[in-house]
Parts: structure tokens; sequence; C-alpha cells
């Protein structure tokens, strides 16, 4: 007797299972990725093709920037700064024998380690100033030209600090600063940082006898090593003493 039922057995429902041979459809995230990895690839390539043509001038204005060279006129004082004695000293020599200034400057530095020792000891072993003077006395220039100083400069900071007490002390007016070519714009900024508020003329005189040459600096080692430390301290210099 049919009752109106469906009498016949419900089969369950089978998961539906695609083809093995259907295409796999792509990972959007992973597609992305890939993207964002082509993009960035491309700007590195571009950026690298850019800098390799633009890399002389570029590396010319770096090296450029740091040289600062005024028009001199007679002075009060000639600073020639530590460090580098020959060729600070060289031009320091050729500056006072033009006349531009009566007297020279020069800091003790830093005396190494171990100084104490051979002083106790009584062996004699010369400062850096101690050679820069017997520089000046080789070349004819007076002892009395270079003027005595006991306190010993860490850094071109301290130099400048020292220099600025005595610019007040003796009513100095001008002042001729003789340093290596890469040292010259961190100086000047030093310098007219410690005379702040006193009319004083400072001019920056870069060596002559120092071989660096901003057009070809990056070829040679030592230049290069020389440029990324002034500029790491020209950067530590501005965030530490100019604001």
């Amino acid at each position: 007797m049919d009752f109106g039922y469906d009498t016949e057995e419900k089969q369950p429902e089978r998961e539906y299972r695609a083809p093995e041979n259907a295409p796999i459809e792509p990972d959007p995230a992973g597609s992305k990725k890939v993207h964002f990895f082509k993009i960035f690839l491309f700007l590195m390539v571009a950026a690298y093709l850019l800098f390799n043509f633009f890399k002389v001038p570029i590396l010319t204005q770096l090296g450029e920037y740091l040289v600062v060279k005024d028009r001199l006129e007679k002075a009060d004082l000639i600073v020639c700064l530590a460090g580098n004695n020959v060729e600070r000293g060289l031009a320091t020599i050729d500056l006072y024998r033009q006349g531009l200034a009566p007297y020279i400057f020069a800091a003790r530095e830093e005396l190494p380690d171990g100084f104490a020792v051979l002083t106790s000891k009584a062996l004699h072993y010369p400062e850096n100033r101690d050679l820069l003077a017997g520089l000046f006395r080789e070349a004819g220039i007076p002892d009395a030209v270079l003027l005595p100083e006991p306190e010993i400069a860490t850094s071109t900071f301290d130099e400048a600090k020292i220099v600025g007490e005595r610019v007040k002390r003796k009513g100095y007016r001008s002042l001729i600063i003789v340093t290596s070519p890469t040292h010259t714009r961190r100086s000047r900024l030093t310098f007219e940082n410690a005379v702040k508020g006193q009319k004083i003329k400072i001019m920056m005189w870069p060596s002559s006898y120092s071989k660096f040459n901003p057009q070809s600096w990056w070829k040679e080692r030592k230049y290069t090593r020389e440029v990324i430390i002034e500029y790491q301290k020209l950067v530590y210099y501005t965030f530490k003493y100019f604001f």
C-alpha cells in the first residue's frame, strides 16, 4: 500500500572533488608578494643605474662641500690645527712667511698611553706639538712666534674653545685657520660657534700640501675613509654643539 511516502533510501551526498587535471587557482596573497618583489627589484636596478650614471658629479659634490677656502688678508693669529703635522705645518709656514700674521697657535694633543711612565723614568719623547715646533724652527720661524699653551685638546671643539678664550684675553679680531681640506667645513662651524657674539673674522685655509682631490677622492681608500668619517663627525657636531 502506498501512503505517499518515498520509500527509497536517501543516499548520502558525496563531497565534490575537482578532477585531478583541473587548473589550480593562483593564491592572491602569493601573487601580491611576487608583484611587490618585482617592483622592488626594478627600483633597485633603476637606482643602481642612475647612481652609476650620476656617480661622478654626486661624489664630486660631496667632496667639494667639505672644502672651504677663503680669500686671505692680514690677521692677528694663524691657528694650525692639530693632526697631520706635515701638510698643515707647511701651509702655516707659507702663510707666516707671507706676513699674514705675527703669531702662530697650535694646541697640544692628547698624550699617548704610557707617556707618564716615560716622564717618571726621565725618558724624553716628543709630543706632536714639539714636532711641529721643531718644523717651524727648521723653517727659520722664531720660537717666540709659536704661542705657548699648556692645555691639552682632544678634539676640534676643544681647540676652538681654547682659541676662543685666548681671543677674548688678547682682543684678537681676525684668525686664519689652517687645516686639511676635508676638515675645513666642520672647523669653520666649530670656531664660529666658539666665538659667537664676538666680532671675529674667521678665514679658512685648506693645506695645498694635501693630496685630497674632490674630483677623484673615492678612488683612494685613504680619502674615502677620510670623507666618510668627516661626514659622520659633521652630523655629530651639528646635533651636539651647533643647536
